[in-house]
């Protein structure tokens, strides 16, 4: 089902910082009860998401908030561990129509990145621990989010039961990443924006980047750091490398093992470096540090999608 004419969301009943919100739901427990700490809670949170409203659609509002981690490759995962995790922190903001996924710095701040889930493309979605569990129904994938905060894990689950999950009227079938700067779907493995012509940074490039200079992976997707961490130790790998090889050229005991062996650290750490970079590529880093959305350019993304939808018929 195509979806409606985007129109800015305007004055829309109850709202907090210009966002349209539930205010009962928001603001209540999961027995639907009002509580002052759960205000509070989500009071802090969504005073992170000025950035949002160009996204939202009429009559769409916002009915919790909080935090978890973005899906993490298990390769990438288990090179760096609870490292790794700590740079995939985001937000988490339950719709009456989707669910956006807001990935973050460590301290919850927007990163020009931004993707949604549709309830109608999902068979099921379910909280099991922390972590959230996402079935699409078109492709019967499932893909999940790790750590999603304790304070909120019973109301969603109770938020859960409300939502409309069927897949019938499917027509990504899986999260969906947005223009920052003019909110149109954008397509995995393309690196300009269709509508805004805003650009991203690129996988190929990325990989460039981080075989041939310390760091360069972690530097290009803007996480310095590990970055930093990462020259440093490649630097420090490289001039050991240097100095065990002078040693093997003079023929000292054991130097030809010791050379190997850093070699072989060496290359692991180049290879996780670009596993990692690549990896945060997938989150569509804008090549612009600020991007300013344009509600204007929202409204005319909707009709550019709708006319694609019906070519595509």
């Amino acid at each position: 089902m195509a979806e409606k004419a985007f129109e800015p969301v305007g004055i829309m009943g109850p709202q907090i910082f210009g966002l349209p919100i539930d205010r009962e739901t928001l603001f209540s427990n999961h027995k639907e009860i009002y509580k002052k700490r759960v205000e509070n809670r989500q009071r802090k949170l969504i005073v992170k998401l000025s950035f949002l409203k160009p996204f939202l659609k009429t009559g769409e509002k916002i009915l919790l908030v909080t935090t978890g981690y973005s899906p993490i490759n298990s390769l990438a995962q288990y090179a760096t561990g609870f490292l790794f995790i700590y740079l995939k922190r985001s937000l988490f903001v339950f719709t009456n129509l989707r669910i956006f996924h807001v990935p973050t710095t460590p301290n919850y701040k927007f990163k020009q990145s931004i993707s949604q889930i549709l309830y109608v493309d999902c068979q099921a979605i379910s909280l099991k621990g922390g972590t959230l569990a996402v079935q699409y129904a078109k492709y019967n994938t499932i893909e999940k989010f790790a750590a999603v905060a304790l304070s909120e894990r019973r109301k969603i689950k109770a938020l859960i039961k409300r939502m409309p999950l069927s897949g019938a009227q499917s027509q990504l079938g899986r999260r969906s990443h947005l223009c920052p700067q003019c909110s149109y779907l954008l397509e995995a493995g393309k690196y300009t924006c269709d509508s805004c012509q805003l650009k991203f940074k690129n996988k190929i490039v990325t990989y460039i980047l981080a075989i041939l200079f310390p760091g360069g992976g972690y530097f290009y997707t803007r996480h310095y750091f590990i970055g930093l961490l990462n020259a440093i130790v490649e630097i420090f790998l490289l001039l050991y490398i240097v100095q065990t090889l002078q040693n093997v050229r003079e023929k000292a005991e054991g130097s030809t093992t010791s050379l190997v062996v850093l070699c072989a650290i060496f290359v692991a750490v180049k290879i996780i470096s670009v596993i990692h970079s690549t990896h945060f590529i997938k989150e569509f880093i804008p090549t612009k540090k600020q991007i300013q959305a344009n509600p204007t350019a929202a409204k005319s993304r909707f009709k550019k999608q709708n006319q694609k939808t019906k070519d595509s018929k």
